[in-house]
């Protein structure tokens, strides 16, 4: 019986590191693919285009929460040799930490710069819409910038991989290991990415109640060949909408997993792999999602 259950774990623990490997080529060919897509005006000799310019540094951000969270996963998969050095641990989950946070950032100033371009005509608006072009360039360095302050005390935190004894978690010295952050540091994590999360929510359910009172207006109204057309601010607002909601759900899922992990040190495989195969979930998923729907912008001049 004993046999048998680590053969059953050893077949489950192989089935999640070949689900995040997949995530990892799957999502860095995508993200890679909405770089491209969103710089191809610059490399045309036209002027990029305000959310051209969010989606870019979203792209890059993807890109390496994706490969930062499959490095040591890919290195216990197929090398199985040398772990990563503690240096090696503190680079990685800095890289992806940084990223993760930046991706938060991004998303949240996509979804306020989408409700400024949807919102009706009123002045207060109409005045910080005016101001946005001005904004949206800094932001984009504003993020990383943040993120990387943030982030600031994971390399003292994280340490290279431990062996614990545990002959029933084969892999699991194969991985980084870390210690428990402090009350403040977990309590400005937990702020700071409340904010971001708050202002997704609040721009994204007030573009949804928008569009809602919309609908309830023009229904009634009949066009010649029975049938409107959604204009491309709405259609951005939509997948805006999709890309948020896909946020929040998977993060939600992940923090659950990453809160267990951390303050009860729990490192076993399965629970370290369940973790990043959610956090890699909305960077995989979401350029899908954006390029299916022609990138999901609105197509609002800078």
């Amino acid at each position: 019986m004993s046999f048998q259950n680590n053969v059953q774990r050893t077949t489950g623990e192989v089935a999640l590191t070949t689900i995040l490997l997949f995530q990892m080529g799957i999502g860095t060919l995508a993200n890679v693919t909405l770089f491209f897509f969103n710089v191809s005006p610059i490399l045309c000799g036209h002027k990029q285009r305000l959310p051209n310019t969010i989606l870019t540094h979203k792209a890059v951000a993807n890109v390496l929460v994706l490969l930062s969270a499959g490095i040591p996963h890919k290195m216990a998969a197929f090398v199985l040799r040398k772990p990563l050095s503690s240096l090696g641990c503190k680079f990685v989950y800095y890289v992806h930490r940084v990223a993760r946070g930046t991706t938060v950032c991004r998303t949240c100033v996509l979804s306020t710069h989408q409700f400024f371009i949807l919102i009706p005509e009123r002045a207060v608006w109409r005045m910080l819409r005016g101001r946005t072009p001005k904004i949206i360039d800094p932001s984009c360095c504003i993020c990383w910038m943040f993120s990387v302050l943030m982030n600031i005390y994971v390399p003292v935190k994280v340490t290279g991989s431990q062996d614990t004894g545990n002959s029933s978690d084969i892999l699991g010295k194969w991985f980084c290991s870390s210690s428990t952050p402090s009350a403040g540091t977990v309590i400005l994590w937990f702020v700071s990415d409340a904010i971001f999360i708050g202002l997704m929510i609040w721009s994204s359910g007030s573009m949804a109640l928008f569009l809602y009172r919309h609908h309830q207006r023009i229904q009634y109204i009949h066009t010649p060949n029975g049938y409107r057309k959604c204009s491309p601010e709405t259609r951005a607002a939509h997948t805006i909408l999709m890309l948020v909601a896909t946020f929040v759900n998977f993060y939600a899922l992940n923090s659950i997993f990453a809160f267990y992990v951390t303050v009860f040190l729990d490192f076993r495989l399965w629970l370290i792999e369940t973790s990043s195969i959610l956090a890699s979930c909305f960077p995989t998923f979401s350029p899908f999602l954006l390029i299916l729907r022609d990138s999901g912008v609105p197509r609002s001049h800078s």
